[in-house]
């Protein structure tokens, strides 16, 4: 057989249709952890456009050709490449069985057929099926699946697949056998296979028609007890989906299987989802808050995948966001209504507007920047990023904000039943929107096509005589790029606002030319460049309240005085308004405070900020969980995308300044509120209500930490000896490290004793080695986390433990990161080629650290840039070298 080779871009003008399509697969496994034999027979036709003389190309990588069968007759005559195996002269339909053979235990990428402490599992999105077997390894070829598995049953005695279990039986030399049905059609990036030792917490239940299912979680036999409240999650969006969107379990049965090795966080394969242990396993003793937070979103992003992305799915890999973008707007939606109140619902939606701005914003503002839907790509795996997934979010949530609820619905009943079954576009979304409401939609795919933020500009203008509110919107969108070459075109910009008199109590809104007045928030469409509201019956000194609910994922710039904000802070009705003045607010401080320490003046903050937050912080009619988000100060990162020329260390001083001046000045009421919030917090238990006093608590705790003084340091001391669960024990650690480095290391090795022997846990304790302001002998972190990637528990082929141990330090230690001597760079290199060798997907999301190098300051961009050009240079995957290039520009 002939050997050849090639690479190329993708392009997403270039889609065509496949010459050939899969319509039944049949996979036979005998699976070893040092050798694979897989034996897949498809059905197969061409289309009936296609010129008969239309080889067949089927994607393959790293695998070991047996042979080639045509109808039952050995072929000789392919063409193998190490990407491709290409079959000529073949009927219009046909019979193909390739066998091949794989290497588990050799696979470190953990994509495709791969080992984890002594069992097999599968990675096939987004091309991983490839390295299991030759095929048409492409979303829109989707077939349904019959498996065999077989394996020695003392290794093995768990064997998993798709869809349901048609029989399984022992076979001879102590082996066993299991076949598994996938009655539904999917794409090959959705198959799934698990043999391990591994048992399972069962439940049954009756979906909302009253047909009875087998739901299973599949963990290592010591982590049984962890999965209660994973399985409690699925439960919980089971019947949220059915209620929510009439959508119900379609399988006999739904598994979930942990694995410790993972790229990701889970992956929705249809039936049989496989997780990151981490999502999965949970207890008091050894998971935080934000830990169950996490489980129960990821459980349902992955459960709901099985309609958004299963049953309909993405045409081809451009279209991403189709699945990706409305799973997440459906888990933020999940994750909100299991809060309960309106006002814990809002704490959802401010995370996540937290994380969009932290993370997506800059990617937005960075070499990586691309619209919801790309336009080319080197390596698919390199756009699983916060602009598909999270802005995705926000774009399908901007349909429900134009649409309501109930139009939202409509459009979603429509697209399931045109979609049903099929592999489609993020335009057969908007289509069904438009088409189920009667609306145009056409301006709204600039949302998918452009790249980049849009600034919204906000000027007001007030007629006191004609007691005339007027609000003019200007969009600014010519920094937005598009990878088509057309310049880029205005948005349709959804736009929730409301009016507060001056004492704090929302105005009656009421357009000029209306009848009446018609509530207090308003939408507002704008779709031209620029364009007035005018309302009338406006009180004297109303203050507007900008993008409620933050209705659109663009900048605000309206010119709010200081006063204006803190007033909103104070009093603004709508949650995520007035977290986003308090936020603005400290932005400010933050900025004015980094512009003084450039200078070397003194850094003290604002004392009109500081009575700002005493207010806040004082107000108990706001819940404890809103209170602690009010009062965390915005991230060193999120402060340096506000920069045309970032200096961390100067953002650094300036956050730890303010800090340290709200700690002093309002010592009083931080030590009042961590004793109030003390017996409940205490309690052990997954509620949200709870969780908010813990967070408030521990925030207390974080600013009296800043002071220093050794009371503090006995507060902190005593909470971690008495935690009764992770979220107390880990805060008491963050506290200690923050305002006592030297003295903290009794509490950290008592805590790597106590938890030695759970993985996810010491990932914890890595982490909190990568936040320490200073070695422990008082020399930069930067030694210090070398000496951690020595240690006997850090390994390079853990995708967990080098996001705890690396991403943290680089990420969450910006200051001992970024210091002067460059040492972080350095070893920031070292770790993306040595992480190359092993697993190219996790050395690219490592390498993305210093992408947006560009938005440093000079002395910052000299140290950097040579470092990048030369890992640029040294031949890396395409993984890592399209993430390099394109940081190099």
């Amino acid at each position: 057989m002939k050997m050849t080779n090639r690479s190329r871009v993708v392009v997403r003008a270039d889609y065509q249709p496949s010459d050939y399509l899969i319509e039944t697969v049949g996979l036979e496994f005998d699976l070893a952890l040092e050798r694979t034999v897989v034996r897949n027979t498809m059905s197969i036709r061409r289309r009936t456009s296609v010129a008969a003389t239309a080889p067949l190309v089927l994607s393959g990588e790293q695998l070991e050709l047996i042979s080639v069968r045509v109808d039952g007759e050995l072929i000789t005559g392919a063409t193998v490449s190490n990407s491709s195996l290409a079959i000529e002269n073949l009927p219009e339909r046909f019979t193909l069985t390739v066998e091949t053979v794989c290497r588990p235990s050799e696979n470190t990428s953990l994509t495709g057929l791969y080992a984890s402490n002594g069992g097999l599992f599968t990675q096939c999105e987004a091309e991983g099926f490839r390295r299991i077997t030759y095929f048409l390894d492409r979303p829109d070829v989707m077939a349904t699946y019959r498996v065999t598995l077989r394996a020695q049953r003392d290794s093995f005695p768990v064997l998993l697949s798709n869809g349901n279990l048609a029989c399984s039986a022992d076979l001879a030399d102590g082996r066993h056998m299991a076949v598994w049905d996938d009655p539904f059609p999917k794409p090959c990036y959705l198959f799934a296979l698990v043999a391990a030792d591994l048992v399972a917490r069962e439940e049954r239940i009756a979906t909302i028609s009253g047909k009875e299912k087998l739901l299973q979680i599949w963990v290592e036999p010591a982590d049984l007890p962890k999965t209660a409240y994973a399985m409690d999650s699925l439960i919980k969006a089971l019947r949220w989906d059915e209620e929510r969107y009439g959508l119900e379990l379609d399988l006999d049965r739904f598994m979930i299987v942990a694995v410790s090795d993972f790229n990701m966080g889970a992956m929705e394969n249809k039936g049989l989802n496989i997780f990151n242990a981490k999502f999965i396993l949970a207890d008091p003793e050894t998971t935080t808050d934000q830990d169950y937070a996490n489980i129960e979103s990821i459980v349902a992003h992955e459960y709901f995948h099985n309609w958004t992305g299963n049953r309909v799915t993405c045409r081809d890999w451009f279209q991403l966001s189709l699945k990706e973008g409305l799973t997440v707007f459906r888990d933020q939606e999940f994750s909100a209504d299991m809060r309960g109140a309106s006002s814990a619902q809002a704490t959802k939606r401010i995370e996540s507007v937290r994380m969009l701005r932290q993370m997506q914003f800059a990617e937005d503002a960075s070499p990586m920047a691309h619209p919801v839907r790309p336009e080319s790509y080197q390596e698919i795996n390199n756009f699983y990023t916060p602009t598909v997934y999270n802005k995705g979010a926000e774009v399908v949530r901007m349909y429900q904000t134009l649409l309501g609820r109930s139009g939202f619905r409509r459009g979603m009943d429509l697209y399931f039943q045109r979609h049903d079954g099929q592999a489609v576009t993020c335009d057969d979304f908007r289509f069904a929107m438009a088409d189920a409401n009667d609306r145009d939609l056409k301006q709204f795919e600039r949302w998918y096509q452009q790249a980049g933020t849009p600034r919204l500009e906000v000027a007001s203008q007030y007629d006191s005589k004609a007691k005339r509110f007027t609000l003019t919107l200007t969009q600014h969108y010519a920094h937005c790029t598009r990878g088509d070459g057309v310049s880029p075109q205005p948005f349709h910009i959804p736009v929730v606002m409301g009016l507060l008199d001056s004492y704090g109590k929302d105005v009656p809104l009421r357009l000029e030319g209306e009848a009446t007045p018609n509530g207090t928030n308003r939408l507002l469409e704008l779709t031209e460049p620029t364009r007035q509201f005018a309302f009338v019956d406006v009180p004297a000194g109303a203050v507007p309240s900008l993008l409620r609910g933050f209705s659109a994922p663009v900048y605000l710039d309206y010119k709010y005085s200081r006063e204006q904000l803190a007033f909103l802070f104070a009093h603004d009705s709508d949650p995520f308004s007035r977290w986003d003045a308090g936020q603005s607010l400290l932005l400010n401080e933050l900025l004015r405070l980094t512009e003084l320490g450039a200078k070397g003046e003194p850094l003290v903050g604002d004392p009109a900020v500081i009575a700002a937050c005493d207010t806040v912080l004082s107000d108990a009619s706001i819940s404890p969980t809103l209170r602690e988000l009010m009062l965390t100060l915005p991230s060193e990162a999120f402060v340096a995308e506000q920069m045309t020329a970032a200096d961390p260390l100067a953002i650094h001083s300036a956050r730890k300044a303010l800090r340290q001046s709200l700690a002093a000045s309002l010592a009083g009421q931080w030590r009042y509120y961590y004793d109030t919030c003390h017996s409940d917090a205490q309690r052990v238990t997954e509620d949200a209500e709870l969780a908010g006093l813990r967070a408030l608590r521990n925030l207390c705790l974080s600013y009296l930490a800043e002071l220093g003084g050794p009371e503090d340091l006995h507060l902190a001391k005593l909470q971690y000896a008495a935690a009764a669960n992770m979220t107390e024990r880990m805060s008491a650690l963050v506290a200690l490290l923050t305002g006592w480095n030297f003295l903290a290391d009794e509490e950290l090795n008592d805590f790597y004793s106590r938890f030695e022997k759970d993985p996810r846990v010491i990932d914890k304790w890595f982490a909190l080695q990568a936040l320490r302001p200073t070695s422990p002998d008082g020399t930069p972190t930067v030694g210090w986390i070398q000496e951690m990637l020595k240690h006997r528990a850090f390994t390079l082929k853990s995708p967990n433990r080098v996001r705890a141990l690396m991403h943290t330090f680089c990420e969450g230690n910006r200051a001992q990161f970024h210091i002067a001597t460059g040492e972080g760079y350095q070893l920031w290199s070292d770790l993306v080629v040595q992480l190359d060798a092993i697993n190219p997907q996790v050395a690219a999301r490592f390498a993305r650290v210093l992408e947006g190098w560009r938005k440093y300051s000079r002395p910052y961009q000299a140290r950097i840039k040579p470092v990048l050009e030369r890992v640029a240079g040294m031949g890396l995957s395409r993984n890592a070298t399209e993430i390099l290039e394109k940081a190099l520009g």
